[in-house]
């Protein structure tokens, strides 16, 4: 099975070890992966800021690196869902988008629905919060939230919950935003950053030595308040996990 890596801007420039994480993770579980190291933004900051005219020729760029491979494979649950819930308006009279978009998912999204993977490997003994972040989790459906009356389900949950030693806290408020938003971050940096401490300070209560999530955008606003307050937590993507736990 080859896949076609595709990395989030924040990841490439400022966090590549969760790109390499997420390599050596797919790798151990036998995944030929592929860089193409011609990729660029998949647009969602253009789109949020109603920029369409910009976003759409980095959308088309998108179709013509990543329409070859099998499976398209994102550490980002806010960039996967760029594209399978918001590329239509650029890509929908283009043949062959609709495969693209079926074949392109978050991390933990391709371990359990693609790989059907149970457990993984290895060990991480420490208290572990995690952090889902709002486009994984209300639009990939990455787990159940709160506000719908459904079976109650986490895909990345259940993954971390797999690794020997872990002990996995309980939040009182699992699924709030942490503020970040992307752009709602810079409009709104107040708000965002009370929103990010809230967060925070439920970690803090659980008692999570590390906190996780599935994006490193949330991760990135989480990590720059906890270092700014001098908090004692220490923050991972879940790739970074995994493949921190197998070695």
């Amino acid at each position: 099975m080859q896949v076609g890596l595709f990395i989030p801007c924040y990841v490439d420039q400022v966090y590549p070890n969760v790109g390499m994480a997420t390599v050596e993770v797919l790798e151990r579980l036998g995944i030929d992966v592929e860089f193409p190291p011609e990729q660029t933004c998949c647009g969602q900051p253009m789109a949020n800021t109603g920029l369409g005219d910009c976003t759409r020729p980095l959308a088309i760029r998108f179709f013509e690196i990543f329409q070859q491979y099998e499976y398209v494979v994102c550490p980002s649950g806010s960039c996967t869902s760029m594209v399978r819930h918001h590329y239509d308006d650029f890509l929908s009279s283009r043949p062959g988008f609709e495969e693209l978009k079926a074949k392109t998912f978050e991390l933990t999204e391709f371990l359990t629905d693609v790989l059907k993977v149970e457990s993984l490997p290895g060990r991480f003994p420490h208290r572990v919060g995690l952090h889902q972040s709002c486009h994984g989790l209300r639009e990939l459906r990455l787990g159940s939230s709160s506000e719908r009356n459904l079976p109650t389900f986490n895909k990345a949950r259940r993954l971390l919950a797999s690794l020997e030693g872990i002990t996995l806290t309980d939040l009182k408020r699992a699924d709030e935003c942490c503020g970040f938003g992307g752009t709602f971050a810079v409009a709104e940096e107040a708000i965002s950053g009370m929103m990010g401490l809230d967060r925070i300070s439920d970690h803090e209560q659980a008692g999570s030595e590390v906190l996780t999530a599935n994006d490193m955008s949330c991760l990135m606003h989480l990590e720059g308040l906890i270092r700014r307050n001098n908090k004692p937590i220490r923050v991972m993507h879940i790739a970074e996990i995994f493949a921190e736990a197998a070695r």
